[in-house]
């Protein structure tokens, strides 16, 4: 399902100390100058950038960004801090916590923060625009929420929809939870129980409650996809009734085919979320949040509980793979949106809008945000467009985000490489939360990449 994968060691360069102080170090700056020379797939690296932290340390981390192999990702403490304070962690303990993987965070060496698998959010949509039935396979995969044909108003589309999203959600707890209730009988991690703290005052397995705080987290994907689809029946179906639900749903049924005035309609008509539109966020907004309450707070078999993530790693190209076409536009089989970035296309108006529109979610609710954005390499040529870039990141972060990654490539680039891959051996390009060879990913990832938005 993957494609592509590694083994998700990842470096934290930067962020705060136990106190709250400045982590930026020498020893920071020389490991982003080994980055920047060896290039190499793995171990990731990200960078932590606080309120604290000197411009010249994010220059720096930007200077390599610029190099266009994908690392290092960066990361905002002064969130991600209080996301793990919410969820019950010491200050002391999440100040020393970090990512260890994608974009997910925890309390380093004192806590088992397990991802229980992928939730496909757009896919909970189609299910209920076909009234409990999975259209691709022909079988029921939810519950009946009435014909939407038959529905009179948007606000009864949406509950339809919550009511499938809270059926979905529930079902897959209850299926996590006798799978760590497995882990912890007939898979215990001895040597993770040694090194992890807590584990053996309590006299408890990694999988069993050992670890001081014990997490599961649910990785939401698609939000850019079902906002964008919500969007598209708002404004077409029930405010400006430019085309009726049932010629949306038939057209959305075959792909499209014979409808492409329907389809150009909604794409370039329709608010789409990551273009400051209120509008369109709005939905994101509630999407999220309807995705919190669902999630958060629901017990796991630990003593303590799920919590939300925002996180595709590439779920989000194979989710799609098992869709058909989507309402707003996406025809069946193409990737849905990454963690939080918008669709692929769907923002026009640059990076500043992406981050305003992501912005309005109040990041600190969930364990992660994953956010990608790819720039042509012409438009950090400069020393000074390195500055502006960290001027982007900076804003980002003061306006409540948790994570952003770039890449630095353009398509005619990921073309040749398609064409002549022994001439591009080296080339990285920023997948999810790592990096891969593009000659290393299938036919899908590569496209996907492709696909991404490309600002100038």
């Amino acid at each position: 399902e993957s494609g592509t994968y590694n083994d998700f060691t990842n470096i934290n360069i930067g962020g705060v100390t136990s106190d709250g102080r400045d982590g930026v170090s020498e020893v920071s700056y020389i490991m982003l100058e080994v980055v920047e020379e060896l290039h190499i797939l793995q171990p990731g690296n990200s960078v932590h950038v606080s309120s604290k932290t000197p411009d010249r340390f994010v220059n720096a981390a930007c200077k390599v960004i610029r190099q266009g192999h994908g690392y290092p990702s960066v990361f905002n403490p002064d969130v991600y801090i209080l996301e793990l304070m919410r969820q019950g962690k010491s200050l002391k303990d999440a100040r020393e916590g970090g990512c260890s993987g994608c974009i997910e965070v925890g309390a380093f060496g004192k806590e088992a923060y397990i991802l229980t698998g992928y939730l496909n959010v757009p896919k909970v949509f189609e299910v209920t625009l076909n009234n409990g039935i999975d259209p691709v396979t022909g079988k029921i995969a939810g519950i009946a929420t009435g014909d939407p044909r038959e529905f009179e108003s948007y606000e009864e589309l949406y509950q339809a929809f919550l009511t499938q999203l809270n059926f979905i959600v529930d079902t897959k707890i209850k299926v996590s939870n006798y799978i760590d209730r497995m882990f912890a009988k007939y898979a215990p991690a001895p040597f993770l129980s040694v090194v992890i703290e807590d584990c053996i005052k309590k006299g408890r397995d990694y999988y069993d409650a050992g670890p001081r705080y014990n997490t599961n987290y649910i990785q939401c994907t698609g939000l850019g996809t079902v906002t964008d689809s919500l969007s598209a029946l708002k404004t077409h179906v029930f405010e400006q009734q430019t085309f009726s639900m049932e010629r949306v749903l038939d057209a959305v049924a075959k792909n499209f085919d014979g409808e492409e005035f329907l389809r150009q309609t909604i794409l370039n008509k329709t608010p789409f979320f990551g273009n400051d539109d209120d509008a369109a966020d709005a939905i994101a907004v509630r999407v999220y949040h309807d995705l919190l309450d669902a999630i958060e707070g629901k017990p796991n078999t630990k003593g303590e509980s799920f919590h939300l993530n925002m996180l595709s790693t590439t779920c989000h190209i194979y989710f799609g793979k098992v869709m058909g076409a989507t309402p707003n536009g996406r025809f069946a089989g193409k990737s849905i949106s990454d963690g939080t970035s918008p669709s692929h296309g769907a923002d026009t108006q640059g990076p500043p809008a992406v981050i305003r529109s992501l912005a309005k979610l109040d990041q600190t609710m969930s364990g992660g945000t994953l956010l990608n954005l790819r720039f042509l390499p012409s438009l950090l040529k400069r020393d000074e467009d390195v500055v502006k870039l960290g001027q982007l990141i900076r804003s980002y972060f003061t306006l409540g985000g948790h994570h952003i990654q770039f890449n630095i490539v353009d398509t005619a680039t990921l073309h040749a490489a398609q064409e002549c891959p022994e001439d591009y051996k080296d080339l990285l390009v920023r997948m999810a939360g790592y990096s891969d060879y593009f000659n290393d990913m299938n036919d899908d990832l590569q496209q996907e990449i492709i696909d991404r938005t490309e600002n100038e």
